[in-house]
C-alpha cells in the first residue's frame, strides 16, 4: 500500500446514490482508455466514469500499470476516506447495497518516467524505427515555432510535462524530450526496473483516446473528427466466434490488428473485439513507410500502413484466408470498402454496403456479354483517390476558422472538385437525382414483375417481395423474401437485375463514385427486367 499512497490520485464527483460496503468484481469486456489526456496516455490515476448497475454503481478509472485502491467518503467537509474492495488491476469496481451520497477517489502507482533509452535496452528494433518518426522530433517542432517554453504545448511534445517525474527542461531532463514510448504506453520506470513483473508492464492501448490527447483542438481536430465518423463505432457485437474473424476484419480494430500480425483473433482477442477502427488501424505508430503513388509516381513518406491509391481490383470475402489476400499496396480505404466477393448468383441477402472501391474501378456488377466496364475518372485522375475527396484539409486561421484534418471522412469541402467541375455541388445533386430516379424506376418494374409475372406460388406468398433476396434489402419493406429453395424459381435475369440495383444503392454515393458505370448497370438491369415482363 505504501507505493500506492505515494502515487497519483484523483477525486471524483458525489453520487446522489452513495455506496455501501459490498463490492463485486465486474465481468465485462477489456476496458480501454475512454478519456483524452494532454500528452497521450495518463501519467497518473484518472477517474473516468460512474454508471448505474442493477443494484449499485460501477466506478472506472485509468492510469499507469499497477494496482489501484478505490476509496469512498460520505462528505467532503471532514472526509473519512474508507477503502472499498481490494487493490485491483482491473481499473473498475462495482459497488452494491447503495444508500445516501458518496464521493470517490482512487490511489494508484506513482507515474515514474524512464525515457525511451531505457526502453531501447529490450526493444531496440522498435526504438530504432520510432526514432525516425515525427514523434521523435516533436520538441524541435516547437523550437521551430519558438514555442518551446509554452506550457500548453509541452505536454504533447515531451514526456510527462507537468507531472513530478516528467519533463522539466531540455537541460535538466533531456531524456524526456520529444514524444516517446511512454507518451503512448504510460510511465515505464517500474517496468524497466523489473521487466518480469507483469503487473507493471505498460499497456498496448488501441483506443483513439491515446492519440486524441494530442491530436485534437481547433488547430488539428483529428480526434474530434474521427469521433464523429462511422469508424469510431462498433454497431454489432464482434466478439462471437462466428463473427470476430470474418466481420471483425473490418468492423473491429482489435481483430484487424490481430490478423495483420498473423494471429487468430478468436484466440488472440479475448472478449475485446468491440473496438472501433481507431487511429492505429490505419496509421503505424512505430515507423514511417515509403509509398510510390501508382497514379502520380510521387514518392511519399508517412506513417500510413497502406498506399493511398491503387488500380488493381481487390476484394476480401468473409471466407477468404486473410493472410493470402492481405496486400498493403491496395488503397487504404479499399482494404475494407470492397464488395467482399459479392456475386449475382447469391440469394441469401443483398451485397454488403462496401463496394465503393470496385465501383470506382468498374469491376463490380453485371453487364451484357461483350460490354467493357467503365473505370471512373475519379479513380484515375484524383491522385489520392478516396482521400482526395473524403479527407479535405484546411489550415487553422483563428478560432472562428479552425483547422480541418479530414478524419470525419465526409465530403465537407468541394475545393478540390473545382479543379475539374465549375459547380461541383450542383453536379453532385444532378447526378444523384438521375441515379435515384433510375433506381426507383427499376424497383417499380421489379415489383411489377413480382406481382404479375413471377412463377407461382411466389406472388401469392410474397407479393412485391417475390423478386427479393431471402433476407430483403433496405429497398423493400418486409422481413422475409423467397426461401433458399424458392429462389430457384426466380429467373437469372431478375437475379442479375436486383444485384445491379443493390450494388448501385449500397455504393452509397448516388453515382458520384462512378456515374457512367452506375448508369450502365442500371441500363443492363432494366433491359433484363423488360425481357422478363415481355414473356
Amino acid at each position: 500500500m505504501n507505493s500506492m499512497q505515494k502515487g497519483a490520485h484523483q477525486l471524483w464527483l458525489a453520487l446522489a446514490l452513495g455506496v455501501g460496503l459490498a463490492t463485486t468484481a465486474l465481468a465485462q469486456e477489456v476496458p480501454h482508455l475512454n478519456v483524452t489526456q494532454p500528452g497521450g496516455f495518463p501519467g497518473r490515476a484518472v477517474m473516468n466514469g460512474i454508471t448505474k448497475t442493477t443494484n449499485g454503481v460501477n466506478v472506472t478509472w485509468d492510469g499507469p500499470a499497477g494496482y489501484y485502491q478505490l476509496y469512498v467518503a460520505q462528505s467532503l467537509a471532514n472526509p473519512t476516506w474508507q477503502p472499498t474492495g481490494s487493490p485491483n488491476l482491473n481499473r473498475n469496481l462495482t459497488l452494491t447495497n447503495i444508500s445516501g451520497n458518496a464521493f470517490f477517489k482512487v490511489l494508484g502507482p506513482s507515474g515514474q518516467f524512464a525515457g525511451a533509452q531505457a526502453c531501447a535496452e529490450c526493444h531496440e528494433g522498435i526504438y530504432n524505427l520510432e526514432s525516425n518518426t515525427r514523434h521523435a522530433h516533436a520538441l524541435q517542432t516547437l523550437k521551430n515555432a519558438h514555442q518551446e517554453n509554452n506550457a500548453s504545448c509541452l505536454p504533447c511534445h515531451t514526456v510527462g510535462f507537468g507531472l513530478p517525474t516528467g519533463f522539466k527542461t531540455e537541460i535538466t531532463t533531456p531524456h524526456l524530450a520529444n514524444a516517446q514510448c511512454e507518451s503512448c504506453h504510460g510511465p515505464a520506470a517500474a517496468h524497466a526496473a523489473n521487466e518480469m513483473d507483469l503487473t507493471k508492464r505498460p499497456r498496448i492501448e488501441l483506443a483513439a483516446q491515446v492519440c486524441g490527447g494530442c491530436h485534437n483542438g481547433s488547430h488539428h481536430p483529428t480526434f474530434e473528427e474521427w469521433k464523429s465518423s462511422g469508424h469510431s463505432a462498433v454497431t454489432e457485437d464482434m466478439n462471437p466466434a462466428g463473427r470476430i474473424s470474418s466481420c471483425g476484419r473490418c468492423h473491429s480494430g482489435s481483430a484487424r490488428l490481430a490478423l495483420v500480425a498473423g494471429l487468430n483473433p478468436a484466440v488472440a482477442v479475448t472478449n475485446d473485439a468491440n473496438v472501433g477502427i481507431t487511429c492505429v488501424v490505419c496509421h503505424d505508430p512505430h515507423q514511417t513507410h515509403v509509398w510510390t503513388n501508382v497514379l502520380s509516381r510521387v514518392v511519399s513518406t508517412n506513417q500510413l500502413r497502406y498506399a493511398v491509391a491503387s488500380t488493381n481490383d481487390f476484394f476480401l470475402s468473409t471466407s477468404d484466408n486473410f493472410t493470402n489476400k492481405y496486400n498493403v499496396q491496395i488503397n487504404v480505404c479499399a482494404q475494407c470498402h470492397n464488395h467482399r466477393g459479392a456475386t449475382w448468383s447469391s440469394s441469401g441477402r443483398p451485397p454488403h454496403h462496401s463496394p465503393q472501391y470496385n465501383m470506382m474501378l468498374g469491376t463490380i456488377g453485371e453487364l451484357p456479354a461483350g460490354t467493357s466496364p467503365i473505370r471512373a475518372a475519379h479513380g484515375t485522375l484524383i491522385e489520392k483517390q478516396c482521400v482526395g475527396c473524403h479527407m479535405p484539409t484546411r489550415a487553422f486561421t483563428d478560432e472562428a476558422h479552425p483547422g480541418m484534418t479530414g478524419h470525419s471522412f465526409k465530403v465537407e469541402s468541394y475545393d478540390s472538385c473545382t479543379e475539374c467541375h465549375t459547380f461541383p455541388e450542383l453536379l453532385q445533386d444532378f447526378t444523384a437525382l438521375v441515379i435515384s430516379s433510375r433506381m426507383q424506376q427499376l424497383k417499380t418494374d421489379l415489383n411489377l414483375w413480382a406481382t404479375t409475372k413471377a412463377p407461382a406460388p411466389l406472388p401469392t406468398q410474397f407479393g412485391a417481395l417475390a423478386w427479393e433476396y431471402t433476407v430483403p434489402g433496405e429497398l423493400s419493406t418486409g422481413t422475409a423474401g423467397p426461401s433458399s429453395s424458392q429462389q430457384a424459381l426466380i429467373p437469372d435475369n431478375i437475379k442479375r437485375a436486383r444485384f445491379n440495383l443493390y450494388i448501385v444503392n449500397n455504393d452509397g454515393s448516388h453515382g458520384t463514385h462512378n456515374a457512367l458505370h452506375a448508369l450502365a448497370l442500371l441500363d443492363a438491369a432494366q433491359t433484363w427486367v423488360q425481357e422478363e415482363l415481355a414473356k
